[in-house]
Parts: C-alpha cells; sequence; structure tokens
C-alpha cells in the first residue's frame, strides 16, 4: 500500500468515520458509539472536529483486537486500493476504473498495483454492472468529506431541486460548467443531445468516460469538452432547450477586462464582483426560443448593489419566471443556502411573464418537498420588483403578499383597546402618605434574612420561605429609591445588589397589604411593556400597507389631526 501524495514517508493512509463504518459492517452511530465508550480507540490524525479522519492501520488493528471487523467487502478494498494509490487524487482513481470498465478489464499491465487494481474491478464486475459500480463509487466520491469546493460535484439533492425547477422540458440540453457531469447526466432521460463544458481536463475526461459506462451514448448524444466556458466557449452557435448551471463561486478573475464587448452581455457588463451574473448571461445566450435557464445562485447575488442594474433588466424584460431559495445544506461544497434562478427566453413573438413566482423553502429541512405548499410561494408583479434595490430574495416578498394586512391590522387595534382597559384597571389608586413612614422604622437586611433560611436570595429577587414574609413585598422594598442608591457606584455604574438591600421591619399583614399594590404595579408595567410591543407593530403594519397598497386611509381622513376616537 503506497503512501498518499503529500504525507511523510511512510505515513499510513487515513480513513473517515464512514469508511470505518463500511469496513466493519456497522452504522456511522456505532463508530461514534466506540469513540466515546473505547479509551483506546484510535485517535484522529488529521481533519477537524467535524469530519475527523484516522489511520486505517490503527483502526485495523483495533478492529481486530476487538473482533469487531469483518473481512472487508471487495468494494471497500477497491477504495482503500484507490486511497493508497491516488491519495487526495481520488478522481483519478474514479478515472483509473471507468478506463479499466470501459476496456474491457484486459490483463495486468505488469506491474503489481495495476494488476491488483484491475483483478478487484473484475471481482466487483462479476457482481453488478459496470454502470452500476462506476456510479457507487462516485456516490461514495461525492459523500466523500474534506473535498474541495471546486472539484465540479453537484449534490444529489440538489440535482433533484434543478430537475424540480425545469419542469417536463425536453431536447437539447448544456451545462457550461459540468464538472464530472452528474447534473448534466440526470437530464439524459429527456434529452435528444447532451452538451458540457468545464475547465478542468480532469473533470472533463472523468465525465465522458462515465457516460460511456452508464450507457447513456447508446441513447442520446453526449458531447464534453474542455475548456474556460466565459473565455473559450466551446459551443458558439449552440441554442439549448435548457441549460443548467451550478456556477464557481465567487471567482474575481472571470475575464471581465478580456470581454468587456463581448456580446453575451445583453443585460449588462457584469462586475469583477458578480461572475454568476457573467454566467447567467452565458447561459441564456445559449438558450432556444422558448427555452429555460435554472441557475444555482448565492442568495447576495439577489440583492447586491453591483448586479442592480442587471437583475433590472431580466425582470423588466419579463425573462426571470421565479426564484426558489432552497433550504440549507443543499450544495456538496458548503452548507449555505442557495436560489434557484429560472429564466425563459421568449419565442419568436416576445411575451414576458407579468409576475415572477417566489418560493421560499429557506427554513425548511433540506429533505423537505420543493412545491413549497400553503404559505411559502407568491406570485409578485414585475413592477413591485424594479424599486431602487431589485431584490429578488423570495423571504422578502412571500411574506407580504400573503399578509392579510387589513385582518392583522385590525386584530391589533382590538388588541390595543384591550390592553388600554385592562391597564385603566391595573393601576392602583394611592393615598397621601405623611412622608417618611416605613422607611424611617426599623430595618433588616436581605443578606441576614437569607443566613437565617428565612428568604431565598438570587441577584435580583428574594423569594419567602417562611409565613413571617411576604415575597412581593421583599421585592417592592428591593428595588426602592434607597436601595438603588446602594446599588449605583461612584461613576454611575448601577448593578442591582440584592443581598445589601434592606426593608422595613412590619408585620405581616402590613407587608401583604403593601406587597398586593407592588404586585399590581408590576402587572400595570408588563402591560405597558406589551401596549408598546402592540403599539409599535400596528404603526409598522399600517405603514406599510398603505405605502404597499394594501391599506388605504379611511373616507374622512383630511389630515387636520388625530381623528375622534369614539
Amino acid at each position: 500500500m503506497k503512501d498518499e501524495p503529500g504525507r511523510p514517508e511512510g505515513a499510513d493512509v487515513v480513513v473517515t468515520a464512514a469508511e470505518i463504518a463500511r469496513l466493519a459492517g456497522v452504522t456511522r452511530a456505532a463508530v461514534s458509539n466506540w469513540r466515546r465508550r473505547h479509551e483506546d480507540f484510535p485517535v484522529a490524525v488529521a481533519g477537524g472536529a467535524s469530519s475527523p479522519l484516522f489511520s486505517l492501520a490503527e483502526v485495523r488493528g483495533w478492529l481486530e483486537g476487538r473482533q469487531k471487523g469483518r473481512e472487508a467487502s471487495a468494494e471497500v478494498r477497491l477504495w482503500e486500493r484507490l486511497r493508497a494509490e491516488f491519495g487526495d487524487d481520488m478522481l483519478g482513481g474514479l478515472t483509473a476504473v471507468a478506463g479499466i470498465l470501459m476496456d474491457g478489464l484486459p490483463e495486468a499491465d505488469g506491474s503489481e498495483d495495476a494488476g491488483t487494481l484491475r483483478a478487484l474491478v473484475a471481482e466487483l464486475g462479476a457482481e453488478v454492472s459496470p454502470g452500476t459500480l462506476l456510479a457507487e463509487l462516485t456516490a461514495r466520491l461525492v459523500e466523500s468529506p474534506g473535498r474541495a469546493g471546486s472539484d465540479g460535484v453537484t449534490s444529489a439533492r440538489l440535482i433533484q431541486a434543478i430537475r424540480y425547477a425545469a419542469g417536463p422540458s425536453e431536447g437539447t440540453v448544456l451545462d457550461p460548467a459540468c464538472g464530472i457531469g452528474s447534473l448534466l447526466f440526470a437530464f439524459a432521460d429527456r434529452a435528444t443531445g447532451l452538451y458540457g463544458q468545464d475547465v478542468v481536463p480532469a473533470h472533463t475526461r472523468f465525465a465522458r468516460l462515465r457516460a460511456r459506462v452508464a450507457g447513456l451514448t447508446a441513447v442520446t448524444s453526449v458531447t464534453v469538452r474542455a475548456g474556460d466556458s466565459l473565455r473559450e466557449d466551446a459551443y458558439p452557435e449552440l441554442k439549448a432547450d435548457l441549460v443548467v448551471c451550478e456556477p464557481p463561486v465567487g471567482v474575481a478573475d472571470w475575464g471581465r477586462e478580456e470581454l468587456l464587448l463581448d456580446a453575451r452581455w445583453e443585460f449588462g457588463v457584469p462586475s469583477r464582483a458578480e461572475s454568476e451574473l457573467a454566467w447567467l448571461q452565458h447561459c441564456y445566450a445559449h438558450t432556444a426560443p422558448g427555452g429555460r435557464v435554472v441557475m444555482v445562485m448565492p442568495t447576495s447575488v439577489a440583492y447586491r448593489k453591483a448586479g442592480r442594474r442587471i437583475r433590472a433588466e431580466i425582470v423588466r424584460r419579463g425573462l426571470l419566471t421565479e426564484v426558489i431559495a432552497l433550504p440549507a445544506g443543499m450544495a456538496a461544497s458548503h452548507s449555505l443556502p442557495v436560489h434557484l434562478w429560472v429564466l425563459r427566453r421568449p419565442t419568436d413573438v416576445p411575451q414576458g411573464v407579468d409576475a415572477v413566482r417566489m418560493t421560499d423553502l429557506g427554513g425548511l429541512d433540506a429533505d423537505a418537498s420543493f412545491d413549497g405548499g400553503a404559505g411559502r410561494s407568491a406570485e409578485v408583479p414585475r413592477i413591485e420588483l424594479l424599486d431602487d434595490t431589485v431584490d429578488l430574495t423570495p423571504a422578502a416578498h412571500v411574506a407580504a403578499r400573503l399578509t392579510d394586512y387589513a385582518g392583522e391590522y385590525a386584530e391589533l387595534r382590538a388588541a390595543i383597546a384591550r390592553q388600554l382597559a385592562l391597564l385603566d384597571g391595573l393601576l392602583p389608586p394611592m393615598e397621601a402618605g405623611t412622608g417618611g413612614g416605613l422607611a424611617d422604622g426599623a430595618s433588616v437586611s436581605l443578606s441576614e434574612l437569607a443566613r437565617a433560611g428565612l428568604i431565598e436570595l438570587s441577584e435580583d429577587t428574594a423569594l419567602s420561605t417562611s409565613g413571617q414574609l411576604d415575597s412581593d413585598y421583599l421585592n417592592g422594598f428591593l428595588r426602592s429609591a434607597a436601595n438603588n442608591r446602594r446599588s449605583t457606584s461612584a461613576s454611575g455604574t448601577f448593578r442591582l445588589d440584592a443581598r445589601g438591600a434592606r426593608v422595613p421591619q412590619v408585620g405581616i399583614a402590613e407587608q401583604r397589604r403593601y406587597g398586593a399594590a407592588f404586585r399590581t404595579l408590576a402587572a400595570f408595567e408588563e402591560g405597558v411593556r406589551e401596549l408598546t410591543e402592540l403599539s409599535g407593530r400596528a404603526a409598522a403594519l399600517a405603514r406599510d400597507g398603505l405605502t404597499g397598497g394594501a391599506l388605504r386611509p379611511p373616507p374622512d381622513a383630511d389630515g387636520g389631526g388625530p381623528a375622534d376616537p369614539r
């Protein structure tokens, strides 16, 4: 077994927790339990807390010692061989497997490693078809942790979302950033031709082999070429019925200076920070009349100031038909949420859409249905999107479109009226005092009462544990002016000092009389806070409704001052 490139000479091959589970024939949960319960379980030698890597030799030794292992399957042994021979370049390993499968499992070329690899592929090839074998290995590569974000992989769940957004489209399909072909080949069942391009030659080499091994070339035309789609378009004349793309994210050097006069910038020249909008226009330029574009977009593209003019243009022309905010965790290279933008090129008779469908799935689980359901989609007229920001974030529009402004405003007014009536009844009447009173009599500190076991004292609250003391009375005097002065430092900093506070010494009947008054005052203060919150919500809702057209002023509102509340 060879060492991985980049590791010190003699260093062992490392494996993930998922690979340990496959090796031992158990679940990942079982591996997690072993790590917690057994002090002698091998410690991680690399990786982070979320994706630790372990020495394969140490893991094997531990499994053999515990007799928890089993004879590794041919698939596990093949994966280990690929890890040993290709190290971090597992895509190169899968390309080698695909080459062997296409060559019909020829004899070994003389090297021990090549012979072992061919033998393992032959062993597995006797159990499953070549297409199934390569598909399983590719899925394992996609699920492997620690892959770089630019490895040309689109997650299976994101592919499902794109297929849903694309609808029942047929004809030619183009993916100008196809990577290893996962997204492009997902449309093989409905395509008359598949066209892909990627800047990484290793990706396109594997994608071509993958299409052949899977038998796609026998049912449809598949063309995958290497090259930078923005700088070196491999299909300048192609007009596809569907263009799908998960473009590279945040690439500043996408060729803006070289391509300033390019005819593809139909909606405006993207800034250096808006490479995704360059990809969007590239895709639209390759769309046939009546065809569609489905693009994976970072959420920030929907509202960044630099792309406002381009967003406004595609909305103004009626080309943008839908924006879907997907749940977090659907992208393969990061855990951030993404959007799907769906554009449609008009037919020979220009006819853009009058509204854009906004669907917000952002708060749902990654396995949730894509149809959104009640309360998660809204048709937003184009004119409402063409404001100063041209914000295409679904959440910014779905909630507003589905808000019952009139109903909610009426409910808030009624709640405010009830709260006002409640407050009027809560504020207790008070009699004039003689000045001084309890404050001039004997007092006791709360710390003394706590030491005597008569109260339980926290940082800012006293709780009576005796029939001799009333809790509301204690807490009312705890916040007296005299105790507040004790809690204020010379610099003016206030920090309530419950232990240093003092309360007057009076009988329990008098304590309860004062306690009842303090209790109603506390309820009054809480009611005022709730009234303030209700008032703020009502004012904000009314303002949004009036400016957005969902509410209208009353017929007799003449601006001459407050109307008679009766």
